[in-house]
């Protein structure tokens, strides 16, 4: 599936929203020249003296490639100037080897670092981001490089591609000792490594990514790919990373669309397939850090809590996983998963004005926004630019596909049509009636997919008023072939009644008795509920104005009027849900991106305890 260029889709409702608060509030204000500070850590005067071994130039590249998104989306020319201004200075500070990191000579990723014990999430003796930096730094440069018609731009990215060839070649540096989590966050160069060679088509970069992968390999402590196609756990690759973890399969996605090599496909896809089993909220956020020593590592499969934490920067990293499995095979369950992320867990990370996010959002915790430096205020803000071409795409037959919902419109092309605007009025995430208006550039014969969420059952298409009868199975796509005339009207109609869902978090201690016969005994048990309608996960404040848990007593049966569909609290566009539990008054619950009023320090209850029977 390909997808349009941001300048051909324009996002509204509360992703249109989003962007816009993003675009105004922080890319324009958070970098602007060679003087804004997390440019200014590439000034060479602090970078001779720079020993710190941290990630923060990564806001550099990130803020690069989300910016150039913004820019081609919109043409808005005080942010193009700016991206401008901080391309140029990069590649005026960039060395003659291609080095464009913050880091001093002797703490540069060429350098072999003095040997020491790893830490317990695999980093090498001496702390370094530098690889991680400089493969945002390709990314950024590319990025703007594309939108800017600046081939200056590239060629930096590329003599950034040149000198890592190099010292992982001459140099006969391994990738894997260049970054913690037993290399994961070095080995992330195997997507910026791909995205060179598809730009280029140097083979080179291809040979990068491949080395990469190969040393990736190699590694007794990661063995990424052996472990990927053996169906290991997300949890137990390497430390588990969700971020980086993501990150690596996105390279390794790319990596199958310039080799064609179906193992790696088929790597990411168990993988993706372990994270959305076991590792994901129910608003679509990888989370971890339940008794770790980390926040950001996946925790055991067999292990839930409503307290796990949620990195914005995995939320980013997963939907750009789906993003590339989606354009790679056209599955509806890739767009499922970027939808439920994008309206639940992204969101409910930005802050209200646009100009701050989350570093962690718990399904049941404090919103809490981050600090400057933090990386996540930078993850946020381009997750949100990848949206707008993802809503929509063009399939190698030439039919035209919506895989996101919401009132916005897009104009794509297919050979028999020319030109077509497809525009959505809607009321969608809140309610679930979508209505399509087509407007070919001719009248031609063409098909258009409209994707079935994986929670719409029975739902409904007509076209000009007349029903149509085509399988619309959740999580697939319901194909509408005809000759489309100018102004044709697609109304489809899901239904988007309020769900109960349950999750139990159980702990079984096996042994052995005496006889060798086996003992299994229920250690830990605790039953908890929460509560979703159409894409939207239902959460509530502070339980009768203080208490952060609540043990609820569910009636038997659980009959159609223990969740009701209510009107919008004061300042909200969706339909409450109250939950009847009948011994007690109410509880009212809100779609979680918005629990709390969406102000810093609120509480957002999303699983409620269970009691037991």
């Amino acid at each position: 599936m390909n997808f349009p260029s941001p300048a051909q889709v324009r996002l509204d409702g509360p992703l249109g929203r989003a962007l816009a608060l993003s675009q105004t509030a922080h890319l324009a204000r958070f970098i602007q020249d060679q003087d804004s500070p997390p440019i200014a850590l590439f000034c060479p005067k602090h970078t001779a003296h720079n020993h710190e071994g941290d990630w923060y130039g990564e806001h550099a590249g990130k803020w690069l490639c989300a910016a150039a998104q913004a820019v081609e989306r919109t043409s808005e020319s005080g942010l193009a100037s700016s991206l401008r201004r901080v391309a140029d200075y990069l590649v005026s500070v960039q060395e003659a080897d291609g080095y464009l990191g913050t880091y001093a000579p002797a703490r540069r990723f060429m350098c072999r670092q003095v040997a020491g014990p790893r830490t317990w999430d695999g980093a090498p003796g001496q702390r370094t981001w530098d690889i991680w930096v400089h493969s945002y730094l390709i990314l950024g440069l590319l990025a703007a490089g594309r939108v800017l018609a600046q081939p200056g731009y590239v060629a930096a990215a590329r003599k950034i591609g040149d000198l890592c060839w190099q010292t992982l070649t001459e140099g006969k540096i391994a990738i894997t000792s260049l970054g913690n989590h037993h290399g994961l966050s070095a080995t992330v160069l195997l997507d910026p490594a791909v995205e060179l060679y598809l730009v280029t088509r140097v083979p080179r970069y291809l040979e990068l990514a491949q080395l990469i992968l190969q040393q990736a390999n190699a590694a007794p402590a990661l063995e990424l790919l052996p472990q990927l196609l053996a169906g290991t756990d997300a949890a137990y690759i390497a430390t588990g990373k969700a971020y980086q973890l993501s990150w690596n399969l996105v390279g390794l996605a790319k990596l199958h669309q310039a080799t064609g090599e179906a193992r790696y496909l088929q790597a990411v896809q168990l993988a993706w397939e372990s994270i959305r089993q076991h590792h994901l909220t129910l608003g679509g956020g990888p989370w971890g850090g339940v008794a770790h020593r980390s926040r950001e590592v996946f925790n055991p499969p067999q292990v839930f809590s409503p307290y796990g934490y949620v990195e914005t920067c995995s939320t980013f990293s997963w939907i750009q996983l789906n993003r590339e499995l989606l354009a790679l095979t056209g599955e509806a369950r890739y767009a499922d998963e970027i939808e439920k992320s994008a309206y639940n867990d992204l969101l409910g990370a930005q802050a209200p004005e646009g100009d701050n996010w989350c570093y962690y959002s718990l399904p049941n915790g404090k919103r809490v926004f981050t600090t400057y430096w933090r990386c996540c205020k930078s993850s946020g803000p381009w997750a949100l630019e990848e949206l707008p071409p993802v809503a929509y795409g063009v399939t190698g037959e030439g039919n035209l596909t919506i895989n996101l919902y919401g009132p916005g419109r897009a104009t794509l092309t297919t050979a028999p049509a020319g030109a077509v605007q497809l525009e959505q009025v809607t009321r969608y995430p809140f309610e679930g009636d979508i209505r399509i208006t087509v407007q070919p550039e001719r009248a031609a014969k063409f098909t258009i997919q409209l994707r079935i969420p994986s929670w719409a059952e029975q739902a409904e298409i007509q076209v000009n008023g007349t029903a149509v009868t085509v399988p619309a199975l959740p999580n697939t796509y319901a194909s509408l072939e005809r000759i489309w005339q100018p102004g044709d009207v697609i109304m489809l109609q899901l239904p988007m009644p309020p769900r109960l869902h349950r999750q139990v978090n159980r702990n079984l201690q096996e042994s052995r008795a005496p006889d060798g016969s086996a003992v299994s005994q229920e250690v830990l048990h605790f039953d908890y509920a929460a509560i979703t309608r159409g894409p939207l996960v239902y959460s509530t404040g502070l339980i009768d104005g203080f208490k952060r848990e609540e043990t609820i007593r569910l009636p038997a049966g659980s009959g159609p009027d223990l969740l009701e569909v209510s009107a919008p609290a004061a300042g909200s566009e969706a339909p409450a849900v109250r939950l009847n539990l009948g011994y007690r008054a109410p509880l009212v619950f809100s779609p979680y991106f918005e629990a709390g009023g969406r102000a810093d320090g609120t509480w957002r209850l999303t699983w409620l305890n269970v009691a037991p029977v």
